[in-house]
């Protein structure tokens, strides 16, 4: 399959017929790459059973693992889902657009690859032009898991899509790095309270200040994930990740005992943690947590199978977004210390 890539730059014009473009293919039944404002999703149109299946043939994604719909407005999320609680209303208000994941009680609009048989569906408006634009010229529901092959980091930029994708999806709209770097939290709207099924690029303490009481669903830390995206393993690299907790002075313990045996080093780690090791390959991910999430995938892609051994990367505080990057982290990581 030939996939078209359309560079999108400062040029209205270019643009407009670019996004006309994809949207002829997602209505045609056909898989589109497009950014948002965490990562870039595969689209399908999630109303075509045919077209999500391809989603999942494109990524090697397992057909039990649902996907989330995403929409321009709250008026196009109205039409896929049932009545739902007013605290949704608050939410939408102050975080959509955004990177928040409402689940809600699904009408059967989207088809069931697109929730896995249940009744329940993951639906967002993202917050970024691109997508707006997307959605609003296809006015369809567009399912889109990260458009990655299944289980590698989630994409930042058009180049990671198109060193997984190239050849086996449609189309490709590249306007470049995203902003966000984790994917959406995901939050289960079906009951009084709220529950946090997936941390993400809106914190907990955030949704507080709207609704009061957020739960967080306690599979986050256990071995069966609620969420779409954390049923599977996911987020790795291609060569081993070590989490280390302990700060630079374990690091450093580690990365001499390892060079001694030949084994060959790369660390991720925050830019002050960086300043203070000594070690040849090394990633500084910036200063804060925000920075730090919005880099966090491109670093885990840097390094490959033949460059070094083992990748060391430094644990992070779980607090704000922090708990999205850890979260992804002990996704990645084959040991934890």
């Amino acid at each position: 399959m030939e996939t078209i890539r359309w560079n999108l730059k400062n040029n209205y014009l270019y643009n407009q017929k670019a996004i006309k473009g994809a949207a002829e293919l997602l209505k045609s039944g056909s898989t589109v790459a497009f950014p948002t404002e965490t990562v870039y999703g595969l689209g399908a149109d999630a109303t075509n059973a045919a077209a999500v299946s391809k989603i999942f043939e494109a990524k090697g994604r397992p057909q039990d693992n649902p996907l989330i719909a995403h929409v321009a407005t709250k008026n196009q999320l109205t039409r896929v889902v049932d009545t739902y609680p007013p605290f949704v209303d608050k939410l939408i208000g102050v975080f959509a657009p955004g990177p928040l994941t409402f689940v809600l009680p699904s009408n059967g609009t989207c088809v069931e690859n697109v929730t896995a048989g249940l009744s329940t569906i993951g639906v967002r408006i993202p917050d970024h032009p691109v997508a707006c634009q997307l959605l609003t010229e296809s006015d369809i529901p567009i399912a889109a898991p990260s458009a990655n092959i299944s289980g590698k980091p989630s994409p930042t930029t058009g180049n990671h899509v198109w060193a997984d994708l190239q050849g086996k999806i449609a189309g490709i709209l590249d306007a470049g790095p995203t902003g966000v770097g984790v994917e959406s939290t995901v939050i289960d709207c079906t009951n009084e309270i709220p529950i946090i099924l997936r941390p993400g690029g809106i914190t907990k303490e955030q949704l507080e200040t709207v609704v009061g009481s957020i739960m967080i669903d306690p599979t986050i830390a256990g071995d069966q994930p609620a969420s779409p995206g954390m049923k599977y393993k996911h987020y790795s690299p291609e060569v081993p990740l070590w989490l280390v907790e302990g700060g630079y002075a374990k690091m450093q313990q580690i990365i001499d005992e390892e060079q001694k045996n030949d084994r060959r080093i790369g660390v991720i780690a925050s830019t002050r943690t960086t300043q203070l090791l000594k070690v040849d390959n090394i990633i500084a991910l910036g200063w804060g947590l925000p920075e730090i999430a919005s880099h966090l995938y491109e670093a885990l892609r840097t390094f490959k199978e033949g460059d070094v051994d083992i990748i060391l990367c430094e644990a992070f505080p779980e607090e704000g977004i922090g708990q999205a990057i850890m979260n992804r982290l002990k996704k990645a990581a084959s040991v934890y210390i």
